[in-house]
């Protein structure tokens, strides 16, 4: 029985922080304890200084694979990912193929298994044609259902009424159903008159004007509707506008047992619409990075407990895809390495506290999707956890980016913490710059029965 002992840390959980060793049997947590704690046949890990958090559970993330290999893989983008501190993750469905039948989601399970350093989930799509299948997804080992409301994903865009009814009505009650949600007939209509006036080349400070909070709105506001017409069990992703927190309430439910919850996604934190006059299309999401009002707006929510979850919607390009004009550049951006760091500077700027930063980003995904003996510090849940070094200072440059796209949004940003070990399932994934390249995840399981 493989066994380690992290001596003198402090642990960040559950609201709490306090000094306590932990000690790890095989894959599980076995022991947290005050007093201490001596094994003699332990490998000790001397933590005295450091701060240790349950491992990050990212909700949203597009790792690429199958299809589309050469903007990322399951085996970077884990790589990435555990060298940030997340150690679970749940991948969206529109890959090539997409994941639209049983037997293509179990191809992308297959897939994780052979190819993931990190705990692995992947999402159900949904199509206008493909409900049946839909409907047929394993409650108790798959993360959720996506629906794409809005956005160019070709044969994934859900815009048939009948459709979103049908699947707010019979999905099955525990699956959440996951959103993005932006009004198709606005976008159109605001690319014809963009393209129009602007030409292919639009200035990209227009990009969220094109898909404005009022697209958001309309799309958000129908699936809430709709929602609470069937008491479907939605979760909307990457919420990006002041507007759309006016259909959230603070949180007085246990997560476990709310009907509709919300995320908000890194970059919609750290970026508004100044940025793009530096970052340009580095930093062109869908849904767009809006005004600096609404990215104030969208922190209060979350520290309120409107938002309910911080994720990344971590989506690679190449550089040469990035550097395109407006209409040609894609959306999306590589987060994943850096999600908890962010956060944490927004702890060292005195925005927010440690275990409100841990409720979000390891509490509360584990409690909203009933992720089985995860996301937290517990004697019996399973060893994923990532020990803090929270003095450190260090830039982000394309020197220490971990993504096989070679490129991050967040160059130039001087960090004040680092994550120095990240313990997936008992065994060290990754150690200050080095990873354990012979370690597998393992499929994640639910409580939903």
């Amino acid at each position: 029985m493989k066994k380690i002992l992290i001596k003198n840390g402090t642990l960040v959980n559950e609201g709490r922080i306090w000094n306590a060793d932990i000690l790890i049997e095989d894959k599980i947590i076995s022991r947290i304890d005050e007093a201490g704690i001596s094994d003699s046949q332990a490998t000790v890990i001397d933590a005295t200084g450091k701060y240790i958090i349950p491992g990050v559970i990212d909700s949203q993330v597009h790792f690429r694979e199958p299809g589309l290999t050469q903007k990322d893989d399951l085996w970077h983008a884990s790589r990435s990912a555990v060298s940030g501190g997340t150690t679970s993750f749940m991948e969206m469905p529109n890959t090539i193929p997409k994941a639209l039948t049983q037997e293509l989601l179990e191809e992308k399970y297959q897939l994780g298994n052979k190819n993931s350093i990190a705990n692995y989930s992947f999402y159900m799509g949904t199509s206008n044609e493909n409900s049946d299948e839909v409907f047929k997804t394993n409650p108790k080992n798959v993360c959720g259902v996506k629906i794409f409301m809005g956005a160019s994903t070709g044969d994934m865009l859900v815009d048939r009424p009948e459709t979103l009814r049908r699947v707010f009505s019979k999905n099955h009650p525990l699956i959440p159903i996951a959103l993005h949600c932006e009004d198709e007939a606005s976008i159109r209509k605001n690319t014809e008159l963009f393209r129009e006036k602007y030409g292919e080349d639009m200035p990209m400070k227009m990009h969220p004007e094109l898909r404005s909070a009022e697209a958001c709105y309309l799309s958000s506001s129908l699936a809430v509707r709709i929602a609470k017409e069937y008491n479907s069990r939605i979760h909307i992703l990457h919420l990006t506008s002041e507007k759309e927190m006016s259909l959230f309430e603070k949180g007085n439910v246990p997560l476990r047992e709310k009907r509709i919850t919300a995320e908000v996604c890194i970059h919609h934190l750290w970026f508004s619409a100044k940025d793009y006059e530096t970052k340009g299309t580095y930093i062109k999401w869908n849904p767009a990075i809006k005004q600096e009002s609404d990215r104030l707006a969208l922190f209060q929510a979350m520290l309120d407990d409107k938002l309910d979850v911080i994720a990344t919607d971590h989506a690679p390009h190449t550089l040469e895809e990035k550097q395109n004009s407006y209409f040609k550049a894609p959306a999306g951006a590589p987060m994943v390495q850096h999600s908890l760091l962010a956060m944490l500077e927004f702890y060292h700027q005195k925005k927010i506290s440690l275990e409100k930063i841990i409720h979000k980003m390891c509490h509360a995904p584990a409690e909203i999707f009933r992720v089985h003996n995860r996301g937290y510090l517990k004697p019996g849940y399973f060893a994923d956890m990532v020990i803090l070094d929270m003095n450190s200072n260090w830039i982000v440059d394309r020197s220490n980016v971990n993504y096989k796209c070679a490129w991050s949004p967040m160059e130039g940003v001087n960090f004040h913490s680092k994550v120095e070990k990240t313990i997936v399932n008992g065994r060290i994934a990754y150690d200050n710059g080095n990873w354990d390249d012979t370690l597998r995840g393992e499929r994640l399981t639910f409580d939903r029965d």
